[in-house]
């Protein structure tokens, strides 16, 4: 049996992307953990965040709508100061061990449609599959909200499952 590593509290990593040769990206990433009775904590760690990486189980269907419960949360709790909801990519995790789905998972889709992420990778944390690409494309996603990247990029960077932004602003909250 192998053993892993569950995050204890809150913990934290920083990453340093090199985007382009003018551009250099810094990332704090928090993880939070998940469990519920961190929840509690949540608005102090959504404190100034411009995007949000939920992971989900993916050979554990329970997990999924804790997904989306984490993804309410953090919609109701924090917001782009634009008055836009932060871009949100889903993990379908665990995609290398026994028991995963085995099936197209393309029902993802409109789960991220009907709960407002901006899309979904199924990914290994522990084998490093398809972490850099939603690293990636969870950065691409907040630069276009900060007009980071020009309007060439941003046609061809694209996702059209992505909640349209004119849906309207998220309500404000005090911190």
């Amino acid at each position: 049996m192998e053993k892993y590593k569950a995050s204890i509290g809150v913990d934290f990593a920083l990453k340093t992307i090199e985007w382009d040769p003018q551009t250099l990206v810094r990332l704090q990433f928090w993880d939070i953990a998940g469990q519920e009775r961190f929840r509690k904590m949540s608005r102090v760690y959504y404190k100034g965040a411009m995007g949000a990486l939920v992971v989900f189980d993916i050979t554990n269907s329970s997990t999924l709508e804790a997904a989306s419960e984490w993804k309410e949360d953090l919609d109701s709790n924090v917001c782009l100061h634009s008055g836009h909801l932060l871009p949100a990519v889903l993990l379908a995790n665990k995609c290398d061990g026994e028991g995963r789905d085995r099936g197209d998972p393309s029902w993802l889709d409109g789960f991220c449609e009907k709960n407002g992420f901006s899309g979904w990778f199924k990914t290994s944390a522990k084998d490093n599959i398809n972490i850099d690409e939603a690293v990636h494309f969870l950065v691409q996603q907040m630069m276009l909200l900060d007009g980071g990247l020009s309007g060439e990029e941003e046609q061809r960077d694209r996702i059209p499952m992505r909640r349209a932004l004119e849906d309207g602003p998220c309500r404000e909250v005090c911190c």
